[in-house]
């Protein structure tokens, strides 16, 4: 009996040390170290985030889709929820924002936004917040995840935020690594109770999405007229056949019937 709660013991030292290598610590600790941001309305329609609010022509497609992968991710028990693209400047970031901030204003859900494009991270500059850190200080070492983590909030409606770093190479190396594989177990632990959004690269800029796909539970696709060609879906869904594709969203480069985008089941 004793060589047994030795064992028990030593399994959960080990553990305690594997959370603490990349600053994990549980989120009831959370609350009293948390950063609360106060968001600015004018800058997030600038930056045409603009779910935050129910009321608005725009904002109630983002409420569509929101309903729609949701009822998809309940249905199967999803909590991950990659957002990406075929090339860059097809408004991912923007919809993966937007989403987020239409899933904080349900009053029984919960949200955490994280920003996992280490090659051009924008959600921190769409959101107007500024970061002590990141991502990429929580993967090394520098940081905790409590401490990296930011509460933005807006009127009564709040999401959690982890924000991200650009870093000059390596960035498919360390979405392959098993530090984010440990970092991204304990989100999905800890956080269980909210629908994680990653904000992804695009898909065929490298290989960084296609070596963390296998950690996501669904995939949105983000595709944009003028910049995805049909070669470019036909390519990512090669790479997409062993992940849920629970929506393709199509942002549309004029507003001339006035909607951000369009979308696809």
């Amino acid at each position: 009996m004793d060589a047994i709660k030795q064992a028990v013991e030593l399994a959960k030292s080990a553990e305690m040390g594997q959370r603490q290598s990349v600053g994990i610590t549980s989120e009831t600790s959370y609350p009293n170290q948390i950063r609360d941001v106060r968001l600015n309305v004018a800058h997030l329609e600038q930056n045409r985030i603009v779910a935050h609010a129910a009321s608005g022509p725009h904002g109630r497609y983002y409420d569509m889709l929101r309903t729609q992968i949701l009822q998809e991710m309940d249905k199967k028990s999803w909590q991950f929820l990659g957002v990406t693209s075929p090339t860059a400047a097809c408004g991912k970031s923007v919809t993966a924002c937007n989403l987020a901030m239409s899933i904080a204003r349900l009053p029984e859900r919960s949200v955490l936004l994280v920003d996992m494009d280490m090659h051009k991270p924008k959600v921190s500059q769409y959101l107007g917040v500024d970061a002590d850190s990141d991502l990429l200080d929580v993967l090394e070492g520098r940081a905790t995840l409590s401490n990296a983590i930011i509460q933005a909030s807006i009127g009564p409606n709040r999401l959690l935020v982890l924000p991200g770093a650009s870093v000059s190479s390596g960035s498919s190396e360390w979405m392959a690594s098993q530090t984010m594989g440990t970092l991204l177990q304990a989100i999905k632990r800890d956080f269980r109770s909210r629908i994680v959004i990653f904000d992804m690269p695009p898909m065929l800029t490298g290989d960084d999405v296609i070596s963390v796909l296998p950690r996501m539970d669904a995939v949105l696709l983000v595709a944009g007229v003028g910049n995805t060609s049909v070669a470019d879906i036909k390519e990512c869904q090669k790479h997409l056949q062993r992940t849920p594709v629970v929506r393709v969203v199509v942002n549309k480069v004029t507003d001339a019937n006035e909607s951000y985008y369009g979308y696809y089941g």
